[in-house]
């Protein structure tokens, strides 16, 4: 055989595939069962009766990341901003609790169980304990921009036939909230909760923004405040916002689709020396067991790992575009 594989490495491999799709297998599943009401948004499953609407609105900004009256819990504001924005429903407390932990965990495994020594430990323990959970944060919250934007003209549109049928603008913004699915059902839910509860038109559109930070979202605040404090057919102009937030999103798209193969390259280079090492580290052990022992290669560790998340950050803004 070319490759001589121990068969205790294949029945790893076969035993995790089959759990990777048995658990496929019982999301396929459960997913079906859920009802409408539960696929709608997460704001309208807390509407069982049981609680009134502002408690939801204090659970919900809870969940987020805020105080109960909508400010920041703590004084790192780059922090707050980036759960809060994410629309992860985890909160500031457990947040710091999960990094912790993985830090702690990823120190024992190092320092301890593959025995690389202290100061590898603690790279480590920070790499993955502060770095690698606001790097899925950061990715969270592109997505969630990403579907917001996608689902925002729709929401535009719902608003314009309220309005054009003698509705009032909180109103049409309930009907978005029960409407639409998250994260655009959720966010304008929680904007009529404000406005229910005590808050202005203007002072909770600029809530809803700072909750989401979208751009394309920043035109409909800007055209809602303007037309509460100067009045105006506000049906027409958001009519014309809604086609112009399609043809941006349309362009997004057009510029996503071409630089695919340079988003795909720059995946491809910046995993492939992670997977040469770890291939190698596990066919031939030995391959790289003679250096470990070296002064040198801690260091140069570091250095090559450096060197290619500064390679990373490259190809990254090479092949990202805002317009």
């Amino acid at each position: 055989m070319p490759f001589d594989i121990d068969v205790i490495y294949l029945i790893y491999i076969l035993v995790a595939l089959a759990a990777i799709f048995a658990i496929e297998a019982a999301y396929l599943i459960i997913s079906r069962r859920v009802t409408y009401k539960q696929r709608a948004n997460s704001r309208l499953q807390g509407f069982d009766g049981s609680e009134d609407g502002e408690q939801i609105l204090v659970e919900l900004r809870r969940q987020r990341g805020l105080s109960k009256d909508g400010r920041f819990v703590l004084p790192i504001l780059s922090l707050n901003r980036l759960v809060l924005q994410s629309g992860l429903r985890i909160g500031m407390a457990r947040l710091i609790a999960l990094c912790l932990i993985i830090a702690a965990a990823t120190f024992a495994i190092i320092a301890y169980y593959l025995k690389f020594g202290m100061l590898l430990g603690a790279l480590g323990a920070i790499m993955t304990g502060a770095v690698f959970p606001f790097l899925v944060l950061y990715i969270v919250r592109a997505a969630r921009r990403y579907k917001f934007s996608s689902q925002l003209p729709d929401a535009i549109d719902i608003i314009v036939r309220s309005l054009r049928a003698g509705h009032p603008v909180p109103v049409a913004l309930g009907m978005v909230g029960r409407e639409m699915a998250d994260p655009v059902g959720s966010e304008f839910g929680m904007a009529l909760d404000e406005l229910t509860y005590g808050l202005d038109l203007e002072e909770t559109m600029k809530n809803m923004f700072h909750r989401v930070e979208q751009e394309d979202l920043g035109l409909l605040v800007t055209a809602v405040s303007l037309q509460h404090s100067t009045g105006g057919n506000l049906s027409e102009v958001l009519s014309n916002l809604s086609r112009i937030i399609r043809a941006r999103f349309k362009m997004r798209r057009k510029v996503r689709a071409l630089s695919a193969e340079g988003r795909v390259s720059a995946y491809g280079l910046s995993a492939l020396p992670a997977i040469v090492f770890v291939t190698l580290s596990v066919i031939a052990p030995e391959y790289y067991g003679d250096i470990w022992d070296e002064p040198i290669t801690v260091p140069l560790l570091i250095g090559i790992v450096c060197w290619a998340m500064v390679g990373m950050a490259v190809m990254y803004k090479m092949v990202n575009f805002k317009f």
